[in-house]
């Protein structure tokens, strides 16, 4: 399986670390988001986080 040449997430030592379509389908199966897709997580990667930090974006 190829990897990506540059990988936004910061966990270099995971196993999907730069394969785009393991990483997004291992993180589809916990409800998750991926850091490349919500890096402003605060810890929370969870789909109802990232919805409530677009909230707190585009309603101020």
């Amino acid at each position: 399986m190829s990897c990506v040449k540059t990988c936004a997430c910061p966990k270099t030592t995971c196993p999907n670390h730069g394969k785009c379509c393991e990483c997004v389908a291992n993180h589809r199966e916990k409800d998750s988001l991926t850091f490349c897709l919500f890096p402003d997580n605060g810890g929370d990667k969870s789909v109802k986080n990232y919805y409530k930090k677009l909230k707190e974006r585009f309603e101020g």
